[in-house]
Protein backbone atom coordinates (compact mmCIF):
# COMPACT_ATOMS: atom_id res chain seq x y z
CA UNK A 1 0.00 0.00 0.00
CA UNK A 2 1.74 3.11 -1.21
CA UNK A 3 0.38 6.51 -0.47
CA UNK A 4 1.56 9.61 -2.25
CA UNK A 5 1.86 12.70 -0.15
CA UNK A 6 1.01 15.86 -2.03
CA UNK A 7 3.01 18.85 -0.97
CA UNK A 8 1.42 22.24 -1.43
CA UNK A 9 3.28 24.28 -3.98
CA UNK A 10 2.94 27.82 -5.17
CA UNK A 11 2.73 28.82 -8.79
CA UNK A 12 5.15 30.96 -10.73
CA UNK A 13 2.49 33.65 -11.00
CA UNK A 14 2.20 33.79 -7.21
CA UNK A 15 5.97 34.17 -6.85
CA UNK A 16 5.99 36.90 -9.49
CA UNK A 17 3.10 38.75 -7.85
CA UNK A 18 4.79 38.57 -4.45
CA UNK A 19 8.09 39.82 -5.87
CA UNK A 20 6.44 42.67 -7.76
CA UNK A 21 4.38 43.69 -4.73
CA UNK A 22 7.50 43.72 -2.55
CA UNK A 23 9.45 45.78 -5.11
CA UNK A 24 6.63 48.30 -5.54
CA UNK A 25 6.16 48.69 -1.77
CA UNK A 26 9.89 49.12 -1.14
CA UNK A 27 10.19 51.60 -4.01
CA UNK A 28 7.22 53.61 -2.72
CA UNK A 29 8.68 53.81 0.79
CA UNK A 30 12.12 54.75 -0.59
CA UNK A 31 10.60 57.43 -2.82
CA UNK A 32 8.56 58.73 0.11
CA UNK A 33 11.63 58.97 2.33
CA UNK A 34 13.57 60.70 -0.44
CA UNK A 35 10.87 63.35 -0.97
CA UNK A 36 10.21 64.17 2.68
CA UNK A 37 10.85 67.80 3.55
CA UNK A 38 13.29 66.91 6.33
CA UNK A 39 17.04 66.93 6.86
CA UNK A 40 19.58 64.29 5.92
CA UNK A 41 19.70 62.81 9.44
CA UNK A 42 15.96 62.19 9.48
CA UNK A 43 16.09 60.59 6.02
CA UNK A 44 19.00 58.40 7.06
CA UNK A 45 17.14 57.32 10.21
CA UNK A 46 14.02 56.39 8.23
CA UNK A 47 16.11 54.61 5.59
CA UNK A 48 17.93 52.63 8.26
CA UNK A 49 14.61 51.71 9.89
CA UNK A 50 13.24 50.58 6.53
CA UNK A 51 16.32 48.48 5.85
CA UNK A 52 16.04 46.83 9.28
CA UNK A 53 12.33 46.19 8.71
CA UNK A 54 13.01 44.50 5.37
CA UNK A 55 15.82 42.29 6.69
CA UNK A 56 13.85 41.27 9.77
CA UNK A 57 10.85 40.43 7.57
CA UNK A 58 13.00 38.09 5.50
CA UNK A 59 14.36 36.49 8.67
CA UNK A 60 10.84 35.98 10.06
CA UNK A 61 9.66 34.48 6.77
CA UNK A 62 12.59 32.04 6.81
CA UNK A 63 11.81 31.01 10.41
CA UNK A 64 8.15 30.40 9.56
CA UNK A 65 9.14 28.37 6.49
CA UNK A 66 11.61 26.28 8.51
CA UNK A 67 8.98 25.59 11.17
CA UNK A 68 6.48 24.47 8.52
CA UNK A 69 9.04 22.21 6.85
CA UNK A 70 9.92 20.66 10.22
CA UNK A 71 6.28 19.95 11.03
CA UNK A 72 5.77 18.39 7.58
CA UNK A 73 8.77 16.09 8.09
CA UNK A 74 7.51 15.02 11.53
CA UNK A 75 4.04 14.40 10.07
CA UNK A 76 5.51 12.30 7.25
CA UNK A 77 7.54 10.24 9.72
CA UNK A 78 4.48 9.64 11.90
CA UNK A 79 2.45 8.66 8.83
CA UNK A 80 5.19 6.24 7.73
CA UNK A 81 5.19 4.61 11.18
CA UNK A 82 1.41 4.21 11.12
CA UNK A 83 1.54 2.77 7.59
CA UNK A 84 4.21 0.28 8.67
CA UNK A 85 2.19 -0.82 11.72
CA UNK A 86 -0.94 -1.23 9.60
CA UNK A 87 0.96 -3.18 6.94
CA UNK A 88 2.42 -5.57 9.54
CA UNK A 89 -0.87 -6.08 11.39
CA UNK A 90 -2.66 -9.36 10.67
CA UNK A 91 -6.15 -9.34 12.18
CA UNK A 92 -6.53 -13.08 11.64
CA UNK A 93 -3.33 -14.13 13.39
CA UNK A 94 -3.73 -16.24 16.50
CA UNK A 95 -2.91 -14.40 19.74
CA UNK A 96 0.38 -15.34 21.31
Amino acid sequence: MTRTVSTPSTTTAFHAQAGIAFAVALAAVTLGIWNLPVGAWERAFLALGTMFLVTSTFTLAKCVRDAQETSQVVHRLDQARVDKILAEHDPFASPV
